[in-house]
């Protein structure tokens, strides 16, 4: 039903299915007392008002409806919808040739970053390998990594097996792609302040960047949703903090780097994620000494080697 459904999905007006997407978020916001409260609360924590909120849950429903289109929409449709506002950044990183960190938080049209990218002539020699999480059903699974596996983007599960792959496109300066505000698992973080409150943080970019010898260069990349279905924008934010051997350190400024990136159009962040929920067994006083050991906690069926 759901495969129909994005198909269907993918087949209407942008503008038509980011308004349905709105309806839908509405729904969400008003059906659930849960997410509502944990709405406010995290609009409230970053200092934002009821305006930010009124927003947001619009642009939340919009989020989820349109991310069918942009999977499965064709790559010229899209790259129509697709405008680069710090393109001259991301040309000089390339440049350069290191290998390139891009961090893409729960802000507008997140999966516009990658498939914009692989969209870009660069990305034919030096692709992006985006790291997700495989989706629980089945089902969803070959629609899913088949529509965002594209020329120039290749996907690593959120696991041992995916983190390798990163290290493998790492050594062969290539780029990567992460979503750097999505809780971890317990030992997979730290504790750093977000807008804030402590929130258990990711330490693998950092961790990245340190096995790259200090030689990464990190962006921190968000795609605003147009207004009226006209597409989406990508800015661009070097990071401008220096990465030390502190996984704290490292984690409080890539959530600096995250938080002014949403301050740009905050009412497309997703508030109503969980962003401060403790995983499983992950302490209060959790540290990251061992910033450039990358052993990430296997999934489920995996064992470390």
């Amino acid at each position: 039903m759901l495969v129909y459904l994005f198909k269907v999905l993918a087949l209407l007006p942008l503008g038509f299915v980011q308004a349905l997407g709105a309806g839908l978020g509405q729904l969400a916001y008003w059906g659930s007392p849960g997410y509502r409260r944990r709405m406010h609360a995290n609009i409230l924590q970053a200092g934002l008002g009821r305006d930010v909120l009124r927003a947001a849950i619009g642009e939340a429903g919009k989020q989820s409806l349109e991310t069918a289109w942009v999977w499965l929409r064709s790559r010229e449709d899209l790259a129509r919808k697709i405008e680069w506002a710090d393109e001259a950044i991301l040309k000089r990183a390339l440049a350069a040739g290191p290998p390139i960190i891009i961090l893409t938080p729960h802000l507008g049209c997140f999966e516009a970053v990658a498939q914009g990218y692989a969209l870009r002539p660069e990305a034919r020699e030096r692709p992006m390998t985006a790291l997700y999480r495989v989706p629980r059903k089945d089902a969803l699974r070959p629609l899913v990594e088949g529509a965002r596996a594209q020329d120039g983007l290749v996907l690593a599960p959120a696991n041992l097996a995916g983190v390798r792959r990163l290290m493998r496109a790492l050594k062969q300066r290539q780029v990567l792609g992460i979503l750097p505000d999505q809780v971890p698992a317990e030992g997979d973080g730290v504790w750093a302040p977000f807008f804030g409150r402590s929130a258990y943080t990711m330490v693998l970019p950092s961790k990245l960047a340190c096995a790259a010898g200090g030689d990464a260069i990190v962006l921190v990349l968000g795609a605003e949703r147009l207004p009226r279905g006209r597409g989406f924008r990508i800015f661009i934010e070097p990071l401008r903090e220096k990465l030390t051997d502190s996984a704290e350190r490292n984690a409080a400024a890539i959530n600096r780097a995250i938080e002014a990136m949403v301050m740009r159009f905050p009412a497309q962040y997703l508030w109503g994620y969980n962003r401060y929920k403790r995983p499983a067994g992950a302490r209060r006083d959790s540290t990251g000494d061992a910033v450039c050991g990358i052993a990430p906690k296997p999934a489920e069926g995996e064992t470390r080697r």
